[in-house]
């Protein structure tokens, strides 16, 4: 039955000074309790906001920081060790640049574009001397892209070393160009896809932003993004997600941005109003059903009225005589052919659970700050110390437990109590790295897949402690 009204969480809204509003009350239909709002005002404003969250009493904070206040809030969250955000901080790690972005994406084995960040001005310069072109330059950090301004195709070393002179980005951050037939943005609500849509450039251009002449559709977006939109989601552990998703003129797939704050239609934020009330009251209020592809009927509907429209309902597939009758259409999709309705048994809703433990605590991920630029008049920079200013690139190497998924698997499964359907239930909802996570941070998070009782989790962990040991 769910949650009576005193049981359910005391929820508050994250609110910030001269930021636009990702939710509001109207996006929480049906919630019975009074919803607090809490304005950050900026500033010396940390030690207030604290005090203002513990008075309300809230014990769930929604919404979304901007880059410019990602640290300050990583402080506010360890000082409200019972409230529970949403996003964590820890999934809104890639909102605050685009080195975090691909900092993720390492970790996780995602496909992006090779990359470069260079602390150190004059090694980057050597780097630019010697590499070949055209390379991507993107601003890492700061204001979001403002529909490609601060993405730059650079031809030459000298296009390059203007570019940097003139903007000073900080970090150096620049990518391998890779020819796209166009790119995909992907939205996900409990790591289901409930919207997606191609952008294309111009003819002879690359940028493929709408602001700067992009078009955009939403029929047949291939199973291949999907999956990867999927798979990133569930290693970020979010509630709510979007990918951007190159797709290359060589037929593969790579992730360009991804982050919990991007702009969505009114009807998307509600249903992730709703699927947030789904999940805090253990089931009190429904779970919203948003069919595979509905974005390819929802966007024949006019741009204008689509961001306007609010409240958007879809009723599940029964089979019935009248939908075996007239239900029979099909939709190329993978290697085949399939009814969409099947379609939402392969992509589910996820009960996306919180963490108990930092994956990306800032006193060893915050290089924007421990490595700031103190001169911005040109690239003629004091080096830092090799062993200070962090020279990476794709190859990095991430320290931590090396196991392969054949060898994981392997693993898990031969545990008493744990088959082959428990395994699937594992590998549906984390991805590999997340479950290793998992094991060497917070192994009790397996406790929520059905059938994993605390008998079955300790010989688990002895095996794994002893897998690390040989």
């Amino acid at each position: 039955m769910g949650l009576s009204n005193k049981e359910l969480p005391k929820l508050g809204f994250l609110y910030m000074d001269y930021v636009l509003r990702f939710f509001d009350y109207s996006n929480f239909k049906g919630w019975p309790n009074k919803i607090e709002t809490v304005t950050y005002h900026w500033g010396n404003d940390k030690d207030r906001f604290i005090k203002e969250v513990k008075k309300k009493k809230i014990d769930v904070l929604i919404g979304n920081v901007p880059a410019t206040a990602y640290e300050t809030f990583r402080e506010i969250a360890r000082a409200l060790p019972n409230v529970r955000f949403i996003p964590s901080l820890d999934t809104q790690f890639s909102n605050k640049s685009k080195e975090n972005v691909t900092r993720f994406a390492w970790k996780y084995d995602l496909p992006i574009p090779k990359t470069y960040v260079y602390y150190n001005r004059p090694n980057a310069d050597k780097f630019l001397k010697k590499t070949q072109y055209p390379k991507i330059v993107k601003k890492s950090y700061g204001p979001s892209n403002y529909g490609g301004y601060f993405v730059h195709k650079v031809d030459s070393y000298k296009e390059a070393k203007a570019l940097f002179d003139e903007k000073k980005y900080h970090p150096m951050y620049f990518q391998d160009f890779v020819p796209m037939e166009a790119d995909i943005r992907v939205m996900l609500i409990g790591h289901k896809p409930v919207c997606a849509f191609w952008r294309r450039a111009p003819e002879g251009e690359w940028l493929t932003n709408t602001s700067q002449g992009g078009s955009m559709d939403y029929m047949d977006v291939p199973k291949s993004v999907l999956d990867l939109a999927v798979r990133v989601s569930k290693s970020a552990n979010a509630e709510y997600w979007a990918c951007d998703v190159a797709y290359g003129k060589d037929g593969k797939v790579r992730i360009l941005e991804c982050a919990t704050a991007f702009a969505a239609f009114p009807y998307i934020r509600d249903w992730i109003g709703q699927y947030i009330m789904w999940s805090l009251s253990k089931g009190r209020f429904r779970k919203p059903h948003m069919p595979m592809f509905n974005w390819e009927e929802l966007g024949k509907i006019n741009p204008d009225l689509l961001r306007t429209m609010r409240h958007i309902t879809f009723g599940a597939f029964n089979p019935s005589y009248d939908g075996a009758f007239f239900g029979k259409k099909k939709k190329h999709y993978g290697e085949g052919e399939v009814f969409l309705h099947e379609l939402d048994k392969q992509y589910k809703v996820y009960d996306v659970k919180p963490r108990t433990f930092e994956e990306w605590p800032s006193e060893k991920w915050n290089y924007q700050d421990k490595f700031s630029l103190k001169n911005l008049k040109s690239m003629k920079v004091p080096a830092l110390k090799k062993n200070e200013a962090p020279v990476v690139s794709e190859d990095e190497s991430i320290p931590a437990v090396k196991i392969s998924n054949e060898d994981l698997e392997t693993l898990l499964t031969s545990v008493n109590g744990l088959g082959k359907k428990k395994l699937k239930k594992i590998t549906n909802r984390f991805s590999h790295q997340a479950i290793v996570n998992i094991l060497e941070n917070e192994p009790k998070i397996l406790k929520d897949i059905k059938g994993i009782k605390s008998d079955i989790l300790d010989a688990i962990m002895v095996v794994w402690n002893n897998f690390k040991k040989n």
